[in-house]
């Protein structure tokens, strides 16, 4: 099984037929995207992922907001999205699960963790981290932009700090592994480059379960196929995919 999580920046714009085929071209069978909007190329785009075969989806997008940053997932399995309690903050922007009732069900989380200048994130730490603690529902995989990372690994420049590393570790602490350090171990990625100081950040990650662990294959970065002269990115965010092998004998 393999599932995709991309920030595909506001909504995807111009961008969003690009976007489509290069979904297309990674074949995934669960796609979970940042930063889905209300907005027609938004709505173009799952329309593209329902074509593709993720028929089942769910999303936080407003109609009543539709410029603002939401979440959306799609896969190719019935699924039932779970509303969970899970603290201060903009839940619709910022958390989205959903039970997914794949041949090796799981539980299949997107999320967007706040910058530190809306005086939200710790917050929002507090309240993953107290979710997680108490976690029932099975393997898990969680995916998403967390605006965090670990100080001098996963930074090209100093910008994380002692809180973003604490909620890391509180993660682990918990069970909850980052999927790419399981599988890459300390080798550096970049998944979002500073658009003044052209400096990297790794804050796209997938964190898995005790109970999901034992399944993880494969985890990498796509920065997806360039086009235009000169070339451009289809995001100023990496793609994150993650393959799983199937238990099932």
């Amino acid at each position: 099984m393999r599932i995709v999580f991309w920030n595909i920046r506001a909504g995807g714009g111009l961008r969003v037929g690009r976007i489509a085929a290069q979904l297309e071209r990674w074949a995934p069978d669960a796609v979970a995207l940042c930063e889905f909007r209300a907005t027609p190329p938004s709505l173009e785009l799952a329309r593209s992922l329902a074509a593709h075969g993720l028929t089942y989806q769910c999303t936080t997008a407003e109609a009543a907001r539709p410029d603002a940053n939401r979440l959306l997932i799609a896969t190719r399995f019935p699924m039932r999205r779970l509303r969970l309690r899970v603290g201060p903050g903009d839940p619709g922007r910022l958390l989205l699960l959903a039970s997914v009732e794949a041949p090796e069900p799981l539980t299949l989380g997107a999320m967007h963790v706040p910058n530190r200048i809306t005086g939200r994130k710790d917050l929002f730490y507090a309240a993953v981290l107290a979710v997680l603690n108490r976690w029932r529902r099975g393997p898990t995989v969680l995916l998403g932009d967390t605006n965090s990372g670990r100080p001098g690994i996963d930074e090209e420049t100093p910008v994380f700090g002692p809180r973003e590393d604490a909620w890391l570790s509180g993660l682990e602490r918990s069970g909850w592994h980052d999927a790419f350090r399981l599988v890459r171990g300390a080798v550096r990625a970049y998944t979002w480059y500073s658009p003044n100081g052209g400096n990297g950040f790794r804050i796209d990650q997938a964190f898995v379960n005790r109970q999901l662990r034992p399944r993880l294959r494969d985890v990498r970065y796509d920065w997806g196929r360039r086009v235009g002269r000169p070339s451009r990115r289809l995001s100023d965010h990496a793609a994150l995919l993650v393959d799983l092998q199937s238990q099932m004998r």
